[in-house]
């Protein structure tokens, strides 16, 4: 585990100003560029500091359960006629990838003296894994959800509350994961010194999109090593759904050296890609700009501010995306495509059909995504991150498209 760690901090980008070629950089006020900048000096000591290492290595053992087992979907793999591969994340304490990035952040939090870790959160996994992260090593912990996305994740909510974290509603706007990262800033400008901000994703200014990658890009490291174990080569395809695109950039990270394996990053195309505000596909419609402190693909308004966006998954309605992925996007090496809400959905039910295995919406896109490239490349195989699990989604999978699916006659709460 401890190699899988030293592994993970091996990179070349970004340059020392946090650039994937021309996107990511700080931009943002003079006064936080300071506080940033001893965020970078700190992390990049302790990202060679081998105590730090072990620390972290016997937290994901002991404590999150890595490594996360790769487990061949034969029943869906027979359907389709590829073979499909699932790293599990879902298997993770506290149901996601999220755990991976936020045990280190926290752990930096502590070593730099802060008092608090806040962060933005969309389908609350990122929540509930900051929170865990924070009760576990003894920090305050602020966490900004939108108020449409309160309603939708009620049971992550809940256990934020359990764990002892603030949940503060984003209640203007669209109410759901744009909103709550201007909100989650807004309030660490308040104060910068005594909080961190524990950002959710590959996104936001340097040297954050580095180090949430260096953390997540353990997933990648042990899906490699398990499928040269399990099966003796690499996989032919390797699927991510791709919002902010943490988890994506955690399993691509293994890969993108070994150019025989197709790397495919899955974004939300929500009620369609007609509609402005219909989706939330930046990979497919949009175009270089600045948000929240970093440069990358945006989708912009008319006045070139951030496109209301949508998406059935709460974690992946984010109009903009991690630098790297538009890096790579530029380069050629990872393929973006786009799934709707009904191919999500009915991937959704697929996989907890012919698996037993109920994913989370957002994940529910790197399902279908793998279900359709199936079609193109029969007899290959698709390793796909199976990213989080879907207890925080059913009561709404159920609400919203249950009698579609056979559903009828759930008990309810009285």
């Amino acid at each position: 585990m401890t190699e899988q760690i030293k592994n993970t901090f091996d990179a070349e980008l970004p340059n020392k100003e946090g650039y994937f070629g021309e996107y990511g950089g700080s931009f943002i006020p003079e006064q936080l560029q300071a506080v940033m900048d001893e965020i970078t000096s700190e992390y990049l000591k302790i990202r060679e500091d081998q105590s730090f290492r072990d620390e972290l290595a016997d937290l994901y053992k002991h404590f999150v359960g890595r490594p996360s087992p790769v487990f061949h979907a034969k029943n869906l793999s027979k359907a389709c006629g590829a073979d499909i591969f699932l790293k599990r994340e879902d298997l993770n304490h506290t149901g996601a990838h999220k755990i991976n990035h936020c045990l280190g952040e926290a752990l930096l939090a502590k070593k730099m003296g802060k008092k608090k870790i806040i962060a933005e959160t969309g389908a609350g996994q990122h929540g509930v894994a900051l929170a865990t992260a924070a009760a576990l090593v003894g920090l305050e912990c602020d966490i900004y959800m939108g108020e449409v996305d309160i309603q939708k994740e009620h049971p992550n909510v809940v256990r934020m509350a359990i764990l002892g974290a603030n949940v503060i509603p984003a209640t203007y706007g669209r109410k759901t994961l744009k909103e709550a990262v201007d909100a989650a800033f807004e309030g660490y400008l308040k104060d910068p010194i005594t909080q961190l901000y524990a950002i959710g994703s590959v996104v936001g200014p340097h040297p954050f999109p580095m180090m949430v990658r260096d953390f997540q890009s353990i997933i990648g490291n042990e899906a490699r090593s398990q499928m040269l174990a399990e099966t003796g080569k690499l996989p032919d395809n390797v699927v991510a759904c791709v919002g902010g695109g943490s988890n994506a950039m955690g399993i691509f990270s293994a890969f993108l050296e070994d150019n025989e394996v197709s790397l495919w990053g899955v974004e939300p195309a929500g009620r369609g890609l007609e509609t402005d505000g219909d989706h939330a596909a930046t990979m497919s419609k949009g175009e270089p700009g600045v948000m929240h402190g970093f440069k990358s693909y945006m989708l912009k308004d008319e006045q070139g501010e951030p496109q209301k966006v949508y998406s059935v998954a709460s974690g992946l309605d984010y109009p903009s995306v991690g630098p790297q992925h538009s890096y790579l996007k530029d380069q050629g090496r990872v393929n973006y495509d786009v799934i709707d809400d009904k191919e999500a959905i009915d991937a959704f039910f697929a996989l907890s059909r012919s698996e037993g295995i109920i994913p989370a919406i957002e994940s529910s896109h790197a399902v279908a995504y793998a279900l359709k490239l199936a079609k193109s490349h029969q007899g290959e195989s698709i390793l796909l991150n199976l990213s989080g699990r879907g207890d925080k989604d059913i009561d709404f999978v159920v609400e919203n498209y249950g009698s579609d699916y056979g559903i009828r006659n759930v008990p309810r709460k009285p």
